[in-house]
């Protein structure tokens, strides 16, 4: 790999890793929002300073976020890592973690006391549940695989049990004496640097990190790693925290998606005024991202209206009594503080004001080049949607529904008089995904009765510049538009699966329908040798015959799926393990070499494997070309599950591939897995062997 390859990819990983991070802070707090919604409710209406004050029902308050919202994230955290058997022991060791505080803080209050000071407030671990969750499930999910296999028949239970609770033991001890500390330093460090912006008035300036975090899915971290914890301990002292606004005022999206509708052109006109709605009232606020993206400049315009409502917030003093999720205007006023509606209000209206008055300057000092643009068929709004789903990481109903609502994928501004004859997917090595993909376009096209169309697959760094339509992965879609300018780009989230197969089809049918003369289907060249890629036979025949010879040949010597290369696992495992053992079979299988691993793993960082269907395949990147020796495929299935980047994941096929020989049964796997009911006949195969069989069936029918 050369130095400029790692440079370019090093902001990329970066991004992706605070992604990661985000979203698993996520995932321990989202499925709790309704606890911590329940206990915003008591805080709002028994407090003294609440709506209906009532000291007996007050008594709920302190328990609640003191004990019940920290093991409940904390067995959350657990759950995600080790199923129930995580969640226990997370529990247990944040309880450790609780008490430890605890006990810090009435030491260091006596002190105080003695000394004639104020005493400090209690620390309620959000962030240490957040870290000793999901790090107590990992120690005894390691710790299992140990005596895995070991154990005398008839003892499971006994070790089973034993083990985790004592184990739960330690890890409580530890998180008494060791994490406590560190939480309450952290936290002591958190709070006054957030009072310290609020002291000095310069609370409004976290507009400038929070909100381009927002549109490049970075704030998940800040928002639930810091915000959140911050918030309720301050909400539970005070009965409110401006801190929950930083993040949810639906404002500043709902400011930029009406300039959009007043001075936008093309298609960012025609959907924004749906996703001001979807925006505003259901607080889905990514539906703005693509906006912004297109035009990277109102970044400006977020920023200043962020930091307007931030602002008003704090001359009123208002705050919400707990999050506000979604960030819609529903939840927001359903959260606010009794003495805070006139401030919020306000800081809503304001933030959309400004926002909407900063953009409407910038779209209008823009508006003739975008005419422009448009004219031209140029419409960067397609690329700023794909882009935002690439940003995400994963599929999003309100992203794809915005897609379909535009251009987006460049399917529906293909000119009725531009004949679709070449279609080619491509991905980063064009041996495993594309060709997968290409199998389920081209049996679609069979199904349809459309023969003059060929689909083949690629390596991106292959594309030659003679293809009429390129379908790629979302995240490979510019890099697929430099090399092929002329063609229409289609972006999927996954080549299984994805809806716009059939709107492809559709457009090719009623293309057909207005041109009476069959177009004759032209030679597409071959990928160079060392890269998958085949030239698709121009006739239903032809590529009938081809599939079977494929088949018969990939099959018939079992040289390339073998029955010791299909395994089943009861278990689950995570996505990188589940890549190391696809790569360890192949290297046993004298496939590939050890350095094919590493170059698995790059290819995840570039774009996922996960295909859909519960099928994820890795491979390696093109640039690994060198560490493949021979042609493999490796089925595991995982009846635990794999969490492939939040995608739910039971095959892992992985691949290996010299030439074209795995071609012929990676077609046939693209086909099985688009049959659900196939896929549930393979995951009710009882042992290794009768899914080997099945596999074996299906490659020889």
């Amino acid at each position: 790999m050369t130095d400029t390859q790692v440079a370019a990819k090093s902001p990329g990983g970066f991004r992706v890793g605070v992604q990661k991070v985000g979203t698993f802070l996520s995932g321990m707090i989202m499925p709790n929002i309704p606890a911590l919604i329940a206990w915003g409710i008591f805080t709002a209406f028994f407090i003294a300073a609440g709506w209906t004050p009532n000291p007996a029902l007050e008594s709920i308050v302190g328990p609640m976020i003191h004990y019940l919202l920290p093991i409940l994230i904390a067995y959350q955290g657990g759950r995600m890592v080790y199923e129930t058997r995580g969640a226990v022991v997370g529990a247990v060791a944040t309880f450790g973690a609780i008490a430890g505080s605890d006990w810090l803080i009435t030491q260091r209050n006596l002190e105080l006391v003695a000394a004639g000071e104020e005493p400090i407030n209690t620390i309620h671990m959000f962030i240490g549940a957040m870290i000793m969750g999901p790090l107590a499930a990992w120690v005894m999910k390691k710790l299992d695989r140990l005596w895995e296999g070991k154990i005398r028949a008839g003892f499971e239970m006994l070790v089973n049990m034993f083990s985790a609770g004592i184990f739960g033991f330690i890890a409580a001890v530890f998180a008494f004496y060791v994490l406590a500390p560190i939480v309450n330093w952290i936290m002591d460090v958190l709070g006054g640097a957030v009072g310290w912006l609020v002291d000095n008035g310069l609370l409004p300036l976290t507009s400038i990190l929070i909100e381009p975090a927002k549109v490049f899915f970075l704030n998940n971290a800040i928002n639930h790693g810091v915000l959140t914890p911050l918030g309720t301990a301050e909400s539970a002292e005070t009965g409110k925290s401006i801190l929950f606004l930083l993040e949810a005022n639906p404002g500043p999206g709902l400011g930029v998606l009406l300039a959009f509708t007043f001075f936008g052109v093309g298609a960012a006109r025609a959907s924004a005024p749906g996703a001001a709605i979807i925006q505003f009232f259901g607080g889905i606020h990514e539906v703005y991202f693509p906006y912004v993206l297109m035009k990277p400049a109102l970044l400006l315009a977020v920023i200043a209206g962020g930091a307007t409502g931030v602002g008003t917030n704090a001359i009123f003093q208002t705050g919400l009594v707990a999050p506000a999720a979604p960030g819609s205007i529903i939840a927001v006023l359903a959260q606010t503080a009794r003495d805070s509606y006139v401030g919020v209000i306000l800081s809503v209206v304001l933030s959309a004001l400004v926002t909407f008055l900063v953009a409407a300057v910038i779209l209008r000092a823009s508006r003739k080049r975008d005419l422009a643009a448009e004219a031209a068929g140029a419409d960067g709004f397609s690329a700023a949607v794909a882009q935002t789903q690439a940003n995400k990481g994963k599929s999003s109903a309100a992203l794809s529904g915005l897609a379909g609502a535009t251009a987006a994928t460049g399917v529906a501004t293909l000119a009725p008089t531009q004949a679709i004859e070449r279609v080619v997917f491509a991905c980063d090595a064009g041996m495993g995904s594309s060709a997968m993909g290409a199998s389920v376009l081209r049996n679609k096209f069979k199904a349809a009765g459309i023969t003059d169309v060929n689909v083949t697959n690629k390596a991106i760094a292959s594309l030659d510049g003679n293809a009429d339509l390129v379908i790629t992965q979302a995240q490979l879609t510019d890099r697929a538009r430099q090399r092929e300018q002329s063609a229409v780009h289609v972006s999927v989230d996954n080549f299984m699966n994805s809806p716009k197969y059939d709107e492809v089809v559709q457009l090719v049918l009623q293309q057909r329908a207005a041109d009476s003369v069959d177009v004759a289907p032209q030679d597409v060249p071959t990928a160079p040798d060392g890269m998958a890629g085949t030239g698709a036979p121009a006739t239903r025949a032809e590529a009938r015959a081809t599939a079977a010879a494929a088949a018969s040949g990939a099959a018939g010597d079992d040289a390339v799926l073998t029955q010791g290369s299909v395994r089943i696992h009861a278990g689950s495992v995570s996505r990188d393990e589940a890549i190391r053992e696809a790569a360890d079979m192949l290297e046993a299988a004298g496939a590939v070499t050890g350095r094919y691993y590493d170059a698995m793993l790059e290819r995840e960082q570039t774009v996922s494997t996960f295909m859909g269907n519960e099928l994820a395949i890795p491979h390696g990147t093109n640039a690994a070309k060198d560490a493949v020796l021979d042609s493999a495929l490796t089925v595991v299935r995982y009846d635990g599950g794999v969490d492939w980047d939040g995608e739910q994941v039971s095959f892992v096929v992985g691949i290996a591939g010299k030439g074209d020989e795995h071609l012929g049964l990676l077609q046939n796997v693209a086909l099985l897995f688009s049959d659900e009911e196939q896929v549930e006949q393979l995951k009710r195969a009882q042992t290794p062997e009768d899914l080997y069989a099945l596999l074996k069936t299906m490659n020889e029918g």
